[in-house]
């Protein structure tokens, strides 16, 4: 039985545990995909042979050991056309992109190339010849774009995660559409090498994913610097509080094209973000609204010509008509209006950036509303320039966005919420959005199922702990933690195969020993994070007879943390009964 919705850490302890394997999943998975009614999500498909071949071949032990996923087909994968969606440009790569090839190192299994809106030029899946891909709710409306294949791909479950690029909310609107995670990162945290460029300087690879944990994850795998890539930047992380400062939408700037609906859904998701003890201010919009104006309508529309001017002097007439309109119009502007356009855009992040100073956050809606695909194709550039309302400034301005699942209309169409902040938070807005997907109760996907709370993997420049004893919070010894600038990320449990010793010491210490014979509820723990240097300084103060070794956890996931000496435990005293120290601690106050 393959669980809904399909995440990471509940595959891999199904495949840990026997019940699944890597073929089985992959198998699963192919066996919906050529059932499901909808013919435009791929545009060019792996052979079921291959992908069970090579799912055959995968170690079980690597992080994303048979996790099938799509590849936006402006994404290279070796032995697959890229065509960027039009015909007449397709070409066949030697070697994967960078990111796929970090991927498929990890144990991730390429399902096919997914559509899109020819070039990467449009936010709402209409525009490509290989057809339109169509919201998981209903056929009727459109997906979005112009990340629509991977969308879809994950939201109908076909697939575990997906690539997809974003340039102006590409990653973002048919995430929100879908009811999905849409992670568009750090411009350049990870490379492009080996995706077709729409507007290079601004081009991020974005991920879809069904929790936020997992989107963390495929983050951690793909992020890195890739010298080929003249725009690839190292990773880093910048903390966010956990109690943020949420910059939204003024009433007059709170636009929704007449969607009562999308406004009521806008309503309540603050309300959820209130709740949550987060602090909203309104902001003044009118510099990212205006920014976010001049991709298409201002001489940054001329990138998207130097991406391609040589396929589209010569092959112009055959491509989408509105995609060749839009990069037509780059004629109107010499590079004289292109310094122009980059001066008008530094002083409209300069305004905007003010907003930082008083803010942590932004939390907008990702999109104003859903058309139809009828209604889109009437008025292409209308329609696709009211999607882009609060999506296209986000590169412009260098930062990074999280669109999460927040609701449905009354007919089923998903609506979602953006968390934007500065450069390299990405790990800390996902951090957030996590708690905020899971306050609103979207699910995720067509199913809407319950994403589960998994552990979410430490920013790159951080190493999280499990603590077990005197540390946790609240306890004697957890102000050595704190005073080191530790983290709390969360509260959970070991892999049943522990147990809970009290050690004969002065005072009792805790040790935590795994057990292979041994099967209970797993032990109560806590998972820190500390820099790198906070936790060498934290290990070298460590007493005797404590050590730091591997602990796995309920989910699957194995991290440093406390154990002991083996000669300690020769007089200890079992307490695994107890469930966890903190309780043995009360039951010893309280006999």
């Amino acid at each position: 039985m393959i669980p809904t919705p399909l995440e990471i850490p509940t595959l891999r302890r199904l495949i840990a545990a026997g019940t699944l394997t890597p073929q089985s999943l992959a198998a699963a998975l192919l066996d919906r995909l050529e059932t499901y009614p909808d013919p435009a999500v791929f545009i060019t498909r792996r052979p079921r042979a291959d992908i069970l071949a090579e799912a055959a071949t995968i170690d079980p032990a690597l992080p994303l050991a048979g996790m099938l996923f799509a590849v936006k087909d402006n994404i290279d994968v070796a032995g697959l056309p890229t065509t960027a969606a039009c015909p007449d440009y397709t070409y066949h790569p030697a070697q994967d992109a960078t990111v796929v090839a970090r991927l498929r190192a990890a144990g991730a299994i390429v399902l096919g190339k997914a559509n899109l809106d020819q070039f990467a030029t449009g936010l709402n899946g209409t525009r490509s010849p290989y057809g339109a891909p169509r919201c998981v709710f209903d056929a009727d409306y459109i997906s979005g774009g112009s990340s629509s294949g991977s969308a879809v791909a994950v939201a109908a479950g076909l697939c575990v995660f997906a690539l997809g690029t974003d340039t102006a909310g590409s990653g973002r609107i048919p995430a929100a559409f879908n009811n999905l995670i849409g992670l568009k990162p750090t411009r350049g945290r990870i490379p492009a090498t080996g995706a077709v460029p729409a507007c290079q300087s601004l081009d991020c690879i974005s991920i879809m994913a069904n929790s936020a944990a997992d989107a963390a994850l495929i983050l951690t795998i793909a992020q890195g610097h890739d010298p080929a890539d003249p725009y690839s930047r190292a990773p880093h992380d910048i903390a966010l509080p956990s109690h943020p400062r949420l910059g939204i939408l003024a009433d007059p700037e709170r636009y929704f094209a007449d969607d009562a609906a999308y406004q009521s859904l806008h309503e309540a998701a603050l309300h959820a973000a209130a709740a949550l003890g987060w602090t909203l201010t309104e902001i003044d919009y009118a510099p990212f609204r205006a920014a976010a104006a001049l991709l298409y309508e201002d001489a940054f529309v001329a990138e998207r010509l130097s991406a391609i001017r040589p396929f589209f002097r010569a092959h112009d007439q055959h491509m989408n008509p509105t995609v060749r309109a839009i990069i037509a119009g780059a004629d109107r502007f010499d590079a004289a209006d292109a310094f122009a356009a980059q001066t008008r855009l530094q002083s409209l992040r300069a305004r905007a950036m003010q907003a930082f100073e008083h803010i942590d956050a932004l939390l907008l809606p990702t999109a104003p509303t859903c058309f139809t695909v009828a209604a889109m194709q009437s008025q292409p550039m209308v329609h696709n320039a009211t999607l882009g309302r609060y999506t296209n400034f986000v590169n412009l301005f260098d930062l990074a966005a999280v669109a999460l699942p927040a609701g449905f209309r009354p007919d089923g169409i998903g609506f979602g919420m953006t968390l934007i902040a500065p450069a390299f938070t990405d790990h800390a807005l996902l951090h957030l959005a996590d708690q905020l997907h899971h306050s609103i109760g979207a699910g995720s996907g067509k199913s809407r199922a319950t994403a589960q709370h998994h552990t979410m993997p430490p920013p790159s420049n951080r190493i999280s702990l499990i603590v077990a004893g005197a540390h946790l919070s609240g306890m004697a010894l957890n102000h050595e933690l704190t005073a080191l600038g530790a983290t709390l990320e969360e509260t959970t449990t070991t892999a049943p195969d522990y147990r809970l010793v009290a050690l004969a010491t002065s005072p009792p210490k805790p040790g935590l020993l795994r057990d292979p014979s041994f099967t209970g509820p797993g032990i109560a723990v806590e998972r820190w994070s500390l820099t790198q240097a906070a936790f060498a300084q934290f290990v070298a103060a460590l007493p005797a007879p404590m050590t730091i070794g591997k602990v796995t956890l309920a989910d699957g996931t194995t991290h440093p943390g406390f154990s002991c000496e083996p000669q300690a435990t020769t007089t200890a005293t079992d307490i695994t009964h107890h469930g966890g120290w903190r309780t043995y601690r009360a039951a010893l106050a309280n006999p």
